[in-house]
């Protein structure tokens, strides 16, 4: 690692930007050889980095480290720094390396946890009931399977009736089954190949965080479980999650990321959140529910098969609709099984909470763990590689990190981090976004968790009481009536398509319909490109905070808006050759979506070509706002030192419906 580096982290300590301090300091400390000069002073320089931001148990435990130093004198500066940390809370004074001063950046408070772990938390309105959402569930999908197959079973005419079904479905069982029990060992396989997982002692983890090593010593002795496998993987990116088969085959893998990002008891609930996971056996779950929703799509498959075969026409067509019914059960068990994984989400929170007696450090916890995504993100030009292959299975969605992780990058006060989640709570969209998720949307996982907090007679980390009220002050005529718009404009083509035939039915010509349908998809495709990409000339100026927390927010009307920034890396859409951007400003970070003129081809050409070239740059970036569970801006423009980049969004959309229309309108004018 540069000297550079080394320089920037305590010039950062220096000014009080003690988070910078840390995240530039762990990553000098972890890429350069231990046996450099440089390395100590880093770590008295992290010492104090540590301590000022919060994260005591730390600066403890590399003191601790320190004092086995082959260098005396080395020893001695530990062992008294860390008796003074351990008697004395003032600042800290090291060998020159970590020197007082500045504006001093103080941390995100932090509300307090119960004296007791144990206690029974009730969940009443929270996250369903887990039996009996794993009963509904499979109690449907098994009901599913078993009228489909009655149905296949009533429309073969043969002396072997269902005889190639049941051997499909047999065989899915089979090797279902064989695939649940040798899970762990490929995913041990593949966790290595893909992220160099090693696994780790418990002792090991106590030294990152002895709260976390009581917690899994303490479920495990409580549960009658066996210890899990535990698992480490060397990446900045915070991370938690768990796989295996049964509870006896656990593993439970974390990133180190999460040991930079977190506090100790932050840490705890984390582990005990996974280990929830593991002692409600959601693997074996997920995987059961999984295996039915595939046997209602061999069903479609095997009778749609049916339907264009020979046979008689009435075998064809009860073929047919068995075809149809197998489809609509196969969506309806794919929401089902998100539904679960949802629940299952809320449960392992009630857990933890439980467990730890500390509903807080959860909360905290999912917040700096967006935070984490954020600050590695910017810190790389292209998507991590451990976040996305983990998506489904991490503690977090880290495509919902985003708007969270900016809140708390710039806000030490939770009520400002709180308003981000209006959108979450409050807009329909929000609803509408988590049923197409494995996990609930972050600000409804904080506010079950302040639920806790307030059973418990603790102060809640985000007074989410304060913004709920103010959720019940928005505006549920603009938050609906703007839905009920979306929804609209999202069939605008279809509706268009329809209307235009309807009228094109009583234009006197043959076939009139045919210029009415093109005239009418034409309409359609040009009043929803008008909506969703509005005259931009007067866009204000903004910030991404301010974008983030507005709760009328929508993924299809888009909102003009000028944003001011760096260009940090690609975005998560292409990777090596991406032409989706991250623009950086003071508040956070967003991606910037990119359309060439030329398609997926010109996308492709730019992702290739200037991509790399624009990478550091500062500018001003045009656009459309918009927001889903993770927040963009379509890009009309982005200027640079007099550089010019545009962005050709309503292009197609508007060549599209022009041809259209005066295709139809031409029509129209020749047969008349």
């Amino acid at each position: 690692m540069s000297t550079e580096s080394l320089k920037a982290g305590l010039e950062a300590l220096k000014q009080g930007s003690y988070q910078e301090a840390v995240n530039i300091l762990e990553v000098f400390c972890d890429r350069t050889p231990p046996d450099l000069k440089d390395v100590l002073q880093a770590q008295m320089g992290l010492v104090k980095a540590y301590w000022k931001n919060g994260q005591q148990s730390k600066a403890k435990w590399l003191c601790q480290q320190m004092t086995q130093h082959s260098n005396p004198k080395v020893q001695t500066w530990a062992k008294q720094t860390l008796q003074k940390l351990s008697t004395d809370t003032s600042d800290l004074e090291s060998s020159g390396s970590a020197d007082s001063g500045g504006k001093s950046q103080q941390p995100m408070g932090k509300a307090g946890r119960a004296a007791m772990a144990g206690a029974k938390l009730a969940m009443a309105g929270i996250g369903g009931n887990l039996a009996i959402a794993s009963g509904i569930t499979f109690s449907l999908l098994l009901g599913m399977v078993f009228v489909l197959c009655l149905g296949v079973l009533l429309i073969l005419d043969s002396q072997n009736p269902g005889l190639g079904l049941i051997i499909s479905i047999v065989f899915t069982l089979l090797f279902n089954g064989i695939v649940f029990f040798l899970s762990p060992f490929l995913m041990d396989l593949t966790q290595r190949w893909l992220y160099g997982t090693r696994w780790i002692s418990l002792q090991e983890i106590k030294h990152y965080s002895p709260e976390a090593a009581q917690v899994i010593q303490k479920v495990c002795a409580e549960r009658k479980l066996k210890q899990p496998k535990l698992g480490l993987i060397d990446d900045q990116n915070p991370t938690a999650f768990t796989y295996g088969s049964l509870p006896d085959t656990a593993r439970l893998v974390v990133s180190r990321g999460l040991f930079t990002y977190l506090d100790d008891d932050e840490v705890a609930t984390v582990y005990a959140h996974e280990l929830g996971h593991i002692v409600h056996w959601d693997f074996a779950l997920m995987t059961l529910a999984a295996t039915l929703v595939q046997i209602t799509y061999l069903i479609y498959t095997f009778a749609q098969r049916m339907s264009r075969g020979g046979g008689n026409n009435k075998a064809k067509d009860a073929a047919g609709s068995v075809a149809i019914a197998a489809y609509v059960f196969y969506i309806v068990g794919t929401y089902l099984m998100l539904y679960l994984s949802r629940t299952r989400e809320y449960f392992a929170d009630h857990f933890a909470a439980e467990t730890t007696a500390n509903p807080n450090g959860l909360s905290r916890s999912l917040v700096k763990i967006a935070y984490g995504i954020v600050e590695e993100g910017k810190r790389s030009d292209e998507p991590s590689r451990l976040m996305e292959g983990t998506r489904a299975l991490g503690i977090y969605d880290a495509k919902a990190a985003s708007s969270t992780g900016t809140a708390y990058r710039i806000a030490a006060d939770p009520g400002k981090i709180g308003r981000v989640f209006l959108w979450d709570l409050f807009n329909p969209w929000g609803w509408w976004m988590e049923l197409n998720s494995t996990h609930p949307l972050t600000g409804k996982r904080v506010r079950a968790l302040s639920t806790y907090a307030e059973q418990l007679g603790l102060e809640m980390e985000f007074d989410m009481g304060r913004i709920v009220g103010e959720g019940k002050k928005l505006s549920k005529k603009r938050l609906y009536g703007n839905f009920a718009f979306d929804l609209l404009l999202y069939c605008a083509e279809g509706i268009g398509l329809v209307l235009g035939c309807l009228i094109g039915l009583f234009i006197p010509m043959q076939m009139g319909f045919i210029p009415g349908a093109l005239i009418g998809l034409g309409g359609g495709i040009l009043i929803k490109a008008l909506v969703m990409y509005p005259d931009f000339n007067r866009a204000p100026r903004s910030d991404i905070l301010t974008l983030m927390s507005d709760p009328y927010a929508s993924p299809l009307r888009g909102q003009p808006v000028k944003l001011e920034g760096q260009l940090i890396g690609r975005g998560d859409a292409g990777y090596k050759f991406g032409s989706d951007l991250k623009l950086q400003d003071r508040s956070g970070m967003i991606f910037l979506r990119y359309a060439s003129r030329f398609g997926p081809i010109g996308n492709f050409l730019f992702g290739m070509r200037q991509v790399k070239k624009l990478l550091g740059s500062n500018g001003g970036a045009l656009g459309w706002f918009r927001r889903g569970v993770a927040p963009w801006m379509d890009l009309v423009q982005f200027t640079s030192s007099g550089k010019v980049i545009n962005s050709y969004h309503r292009f197609w959309s508007f060549l599209l419906s022009g041809l259209l229309i005066v295709l139809g309108l031409f029509l129209l004018i020749t047969a008349g």
